[in-house]
């Protein structure tokens, strides 16, 4: 008995979900025996759900090592595809087996012992390189094709909240809504863009009420809900070729823990929005939540906590006027206390190969944020300013609705998809029209139909209610006034979303700092300094500071002679700089 081994692989999920690798091993297994050979258990390599392009695959890894021990005469495959799916990975593979000594035998291709044979397995292994490129382009502008048509079989599997209903003979695939989970959907909206809640907290929500998912089996994390925020198949319109793929960037930690191996030598990342094709479903929510989740999705990104242990004002608004980087904050310790600064990330040599980028100095946070602030509170003295702003916000809002024109176009639309309707119900009780016609077409009225009744109702509900907006403009002198009152005992937090709601960022220059706010027009220019003065003095941890004697007398690990030598040693800065007698209490 000559020992061999076998290699199966499939490369699509849905070849694996089905366990089409089984019967390859099978008919392998089955012709090694009539052959004589001996095929041990653990000499069974199978690599599911892995593409025939790349190299890197665990079961083939572990074939070529064991083609490298001279432990094996054979390897068996289903057909030369099944090795590689590149002519070039199939020759480099069978002449590795070949310097080893081990013969690579295919049930579908005979063994190439004379040139033709060679020559025919070879055009095998061009074949089916030349097959994959046509299916995968095919397939592609296939998809494209349907997606452009508003067929919805291109998206396969329906996000939660809807059932997808496969593609009959009376009817196309489309989404079947959900009653019980689009509740969750609409829930959920309402928790993130009324309540307040973070994502996390969403998801911790979820949990405690015992809302089931999707299976039924797992439990609900903050991805799943960030991702049902951003999908807008939920305000009605499912959205074709919103990823692409792309060469994998990095190893994650989860293909380190699998040993560096990945089913795909592959990621996925997001396409510009304008390349996303839409299709129409039906609508769970509104356009307009829709348009408030996404809005404060992006605001929150910008200006998340990321685990702030003690939040400050300015977090996440402060962008450098140099280099365009933002700022961050970081700290150092005094013998008395600790001092906080708002520090320029391209001023760090760490984080570039070259060094730093810009040379920007660390502010201080206490002084710059109390400059940002009492200027905030001056702006909101001025009712006539905030009434100003509320008529325009309010004008604004009526020229973003959408016209009376397009509702009305909306309506015509509708009322003619409707009397086609009842055209074709005439013909089929006239026995003018077949049963089988009037099934092929009516689906895709009816889906027409409810695209359109959709779009009129997102619409309405678009439309926001201006009696909000007037009973604040009444009453805004009086808000003014409480505010004013309790703004020196405000926590950060309250703080900052005053703030966030009139200044959009704040630039950073060496002596200024420029306010652009939310309200058109009203950009600021103030000087850098404790309460509106001038400079601010060098302080710790601040590179490029005016006063290098200060700066070095507490940077760590600069040359200091007092502390090497049992006398005062002159050194060449204290002819140009003044010496410091106590720089602990000097500010």
């Amino acid at each position: 008995m000559k020992p061999a081994a076998i290699y199966a692989r499939v490369s699509s999920d849905r070849q694996k979900r089905e366990r089409t690798i089984k019967s390859q091993t099978a008919a392998l297994i089955e012709r090694t025996r009539r052959e004589g050979y001996t095929i041990p258990q653990e000499w069974i390599f199978e690599d599911e759900g892995y593409s025939g392009a790349v190299l890197v695959r665990p079961g083939l890894e572990q074939l070529r090592d064991l083609a490298v021990e001279g432990q094996i005469q054979a390897v068996w495959v289903y057909s030369p595809d099944r090795l590689s799916r590149k002519y070039a990975y199939q020759v480099l593979l069978l002449e590795e087996f070949a310097r080893h000594g081990v013969d690579v035998l295919f049930i579908r291709s005979p063994k190439a012992d004379t040139p033709e044979e060679q020559l025919l397995l070879q055009f095998q292994g061009m074949i089916a390189e030349y097959e994959r490129a046509q299916i995968a382009e095919r397939t592609r502008r296939g998809k494209r094709h349907r997606a452009r048509a508003g067929s919805i079989n291109v998206l396969s599997g329906a996000p939660y909240g809807y059932r997808y209903v496969r593609k009959s003979e009376t009817s196309d695939a489309y989404y079947q809504v959900l009653e019980k989970e689009a509740e969750v959907v609409r829930k959920v909206y309402c928790l993130y863009t009324q309540d307040d809640l973070s994502i996390n907290a969403i998801a911790r929500w979820l949990n405690e009420h015992d809302i089931a998912t999707r299976t039924g089996a797992g439990r609900w994390c903050r991805s799943t809900v960030w991702a049902m925020l951003r999908n807008p198949a939920y305000k009605g319109t499912a959205c074709f070729g919103k990823t692409e793929t792309a060469e994998r960037q990095r190893i994650t930690r989860p293909l380190r823990q699998r040993g560096g191996y990945s089913p795909r030598s592959s990621a996925n990342r997001e396409r510009p929005r304008e390349d996303w094709i839409e299709i129409p479903v039906p609508a769970l929510i509104d356009e307009a939540s829709f348009a408030l989740a996404e809005e404060k999705l992006e605001h929150n990104k910008r200006h998340s906590p990321r685990r702030t242990v003690e939040p400050t004002l300015l977090q996440g608004m402060l962008v450098c006027k140099r280099c365009g980087y933002a700022y961050y904050r970081t700290s150092t310790r005094t013998s008395k206390r600790k001092i906080y600064y708002y520090r320029c990330l391209g001023s760090d040599d760490y984080r570039y190969p070259n060094g730093r980028v810009c040379d920007s100095r660390p502010v201080r946070q206490d002084h710059l944020d109390d400059v940002v602030w009492q200027h905030v509170i001056r702006l909101l003295e001025d009712p006539g300013l905030i009434q100003g702003e509320i008529d325009r916000r309010i004008q604004a809002n009526h020229e973003a609705v959408p016209t009376k024109r397009h509702k009305a176009a909306l309506r015509k639309e509708h009322a003619r998809f409707h009397k086609k309707i009842n055209r074709l119900l005439n013909a089929y009780q006239e026995d003018l029209l077949s049963l089988e016609e009037l099934r092929k077409r009516m689906p895709e009225l009816r889906k027409r139909e409810q695209t359109i009744q959709s779009e009129l109702h997102s619409l309405e509900s678009a439309n926001v209610d201006q009696q909000t907006y007037l009973q604040l403009a009444d009453n805004i002198e009086l808000f003014l006034s409480r505010l004013r009152t309790v703004a020196s005992v405000l926590s950060v937090t309250e703080q900052q979303k005053i703030l966030r709601l009139l200044v959009r960022e704040i630039l950073v220059d060496h002596d200024t700092i420029v306010i652009r706010h939310s309200i058109p027009g009203m950009n600021s220019k103030l000087p850098l300094g404790p309460s509106g003065g001038t400079k601010l003095p060098g302080y710790l941890l601040r590179s490029g500071s005016h006063r290098a004697a200060l700066r070095r007398s507490f940077c760590p690990g600069c040359h200091n002679p007092t502390l090497h030598h049992a006398s005062l040693k002159i050194t060449a800065d204290q002819f140009k700089y003044p010496l410091v007698s106590d720089l602990a209490g000097h500010p």
